[in-house]
């Protein structure tokens, strides 16, 4: 084992954790706040409201990084469309979530907490919801992409 297939096995470990935090707000945190807004978003607000954004704030760079080294280092081996074509749609995942998901995501857990559930509230939620699982389907593919790169030689032959 040498240090690009290191820094390549990093980047994938990176790139897991990024789809293990989707899959966990998915399976345990999304359901919850996205029942019945805005009586559900009790969760968000407040002194001790939850804060996931420390997480994506800190995971996204160092994925993006160990990714870009790992594709500096595999440019002109077999690895290099693996690692690309990961880049690539991350990038595009980034950008979509920070046009879409982050904003649409603030609008609605921002809104104040009332006791009735607001139904246009709610339908927006489930949309996010849903475009979301999306999403999550295409980092899915993309972390399989990386990973299997690990399979290819890391220099050309």
């Amino acid at each position: 084992m040498n240090i690009k297939d290191i820094i390549h096995a990093l980047a994938a470990l990176a790139f897991a954790i990024v789809v293990g935090g989707a899959v966990y707000e998915h399976a345990a945190v999304i359901p919850r706040w996205s029942a019945g807004p805005p009586a559900s978003l009790a969760m968000y607000q407040g002194p001790y409201g939850i804060n996931p954004a420390a997480f994506w704030e800190a995971i996204h760079p160092v994925t993006l990084v160990l990714i870009l080294i790992t594709l500096w280092s595999s440019w002109k081996g077999p690895r290099r469309g693996h690692v690309l074509f990961n880049l690539v749609g991350y990038v595009v995942v980034m950008i979509a979530t920070f046009t879409y998901f982050v904003p649409e995501l603030m609008a609605i857990t921002g809104t104040p907490y009332a006791d009735t559930i607001d139904p246009d509230l709610q339908a927006r939620a489930g949309t996010w919801e849903f475009l979301s699982l999306i999403r999550l389907v295409v980092i899915m593919a993309l972390a399989l992409a990386l990973i299997l790169g690990l399979t290819k030689p890391s220099r050309a032959a």
